[in-house]
């Protein structure tokens, strides 16, 4: 457990401390900072619902599910480079990562899902067609088999009898 403390950069007077306050930091970033955090990890706003295949998943479990992921990993991230030299500890950081997946989710998902679900060729049944009064319903075809019973593959191998 030492070497954890050996490895943890020390404070130094040049370096601002962790900012734990929501949105404090912001006031001192440029605006092109604040989109580079909520593009971070934007991406994941669309891969990880698509990420499972259901096209007719729910939209608040699947929110609520990117979102949580998101949140976990960014938190995840920023402790993780919190241990390079010269960078701190962010919480906006964390925030403005989160907030950036939650509205690609919200913006892009429910669209991409009803796109993916047009898309998708769908098994039409005829409709049946109209029975005359009149008329008896045609006899129903029936076809004979021709040869030898055709053996089946099956799943698994049965024991062959012991040879005598």
């Amino acid at each position: 457990m030492l070497w954890l403390v050996v490895l943890r950069p020390l404070p130094v007077a040049w370096v601002y401390d962790t900012n734990l306050t929501p949105l404090a930091s912001l006031r001192s970033s440029s605006g092109w900072q604040v989109v580079g955090e909520f593009l971070l990890l934007a991406p994941l706003g669309v891969l990880l619902p698509l990420a499972g295949g259901r096209l007719r998943a729910p939209w608040l479990p699947s929110f609520l599910r990117t979102t949580g992921a998101s949140a976990l990993l960014a938190t995840g991230l920023e402790f993780l480079s919190s241990w390079t030299p010269g960078h701190v500890l962010n919480v906006d950081h964390i925030l403005l990562a989160v907030i950036g997946v939650a509205v690609t989710h919200l913006a892009l998902v429910p669209g991409l899902r009803r796109l993916l679900r047009d898309r998708r060729p769908r098994v039409r049944v005829p409709a049946p067609a109209p029975a005359a009064t009149s008329a008896p319903p045609p006899a129903p075809k029936v076809t004979a088999l021709v040869g030898p019973p055709v053996a089946r593959a099956r799943a698994y191998a049965e024991p062959t009898p012991p040879a005598r």
